[in-house]
């Protein structure tokens, strides 16, 4: 070997050992004895929020609050909603409850509204509901008695039913808004390109489930947050009041249409941080 030869050979050799040496000072610094004494116990784990849609809609209008959320450190859920009936469909979010270990803050939109009452109740895991233009129904109500329990809902004018087969035999009906109406009816304060697209893959509801009965009321002992939309023509905001009062909810009122998720997911954010605060006592 030469002397060119062996002086590059010694450089590389030197410039291995200088990174190796770099490398080891790095990790000797990541758990010097300093950090790893240094008294701080870890920030408590946030609570899980879990996001049910309400009718006429599908996951993706979480999709705003979502991205928040998960920028302020919450572990975020958005199960689909059968919307198929309020017991079948509560018993489903249960089953999906109970995969989550720890502490959950459970929100619900529109129709959610009254699944997550019902699914919450005798569930000691949740620790808040956040109702984002929902329903909070007492046992018995149904969704369509408390939307007509005050003047305002223009929904029924809007809504194409549709048939399909039941599982048992016999027919259901599915409702779905209008393509031509949905803008209007569920989010005028939504751009028509968004509204457009959320007409066309809209999820419908059977009429069933909006007539049934509720059997669970988690809101009687479960702390409640309540976002009221006073542009709504779905649940008038007379109703939404109504059920916010009744249930001591710390009530926020924003000037919106019924698919706030998508037009002001800020302000649903907030209201759902506020519940998931006061579980940790952050």
């Amino acid at each position: 070997m030469n002397l060119s030869t062996a002086f590059r050979s010694s450089r590389k050799r030197i410039a291995v050992v200088g990174a190796m040496a770099g490398v080891a000072a790095l990790t000797l610094t990541a758990v010097s004895p300093a950090s790893a004494t240094s008294g701080h116990q870890p920030a408590s784990a946030k609570p899980t929020v879990v996001l049910v849609h309400g009718a006429f809609a599908d996951s993706s209008s979480w999709n705003g609050v979502i991205q928040r959320l998960r920028h302020d450190g919450y572990p975020v859920m958005a199960p689909a909603n059968p919307l198929r009936g309020l017991t079948s469909d509560a018993d489903y979010l249960k089953s999906f409850l109970k995969s989550i270990h720890g502490p959950v803050v459970l929100a619900g939109h529109s129709y959610g509204g009254a699944v997550i009452s019902e699914a919450a109740a005798g569930n000691p895991n949740v620790k808040a509901l956040a109702y984002i233009a929902a329903f909070a129904p007492e046992q018995g109500e149904t969704a369509l008695g408390l939307s007509g329990k005050f003047p305002g809902s223009t929904l029924g004018e809007a809504l194409n039913p549709v048939s399909f087969p039941a599982a048992g035999g016999g027919a259901g009906t599915d409702l779905y808004i209008k393509a031509d109406k949905f803008h209007h009816q569920f989010a005028a304060d939504v751009p028509t390109r968004v509204s457009d697209l959320m007409a066309a893959t809209q999820r419908p509801v059977a009429a069933s489930a909006l007539e049934e009965g509720a059997t669970g009321a988690a809101w009687k002992t479960i702390p409640s947050w309540n976002l009221v939309t006073t542009q709504d023509l779905n649940i008038p905001p007379a109703a939404q009041r109504f059920m916010a009062e009744r249930a001591h909810s710390h009530t926020t009122e924003i000037k919106a249409s019924h698919a706030v998720t998508v037009s002001r997911p800020d302000a649903v954010t907030r209201v759902i941080e506020q519940a998931a605060r006061a579980t940790d006592g952050r």
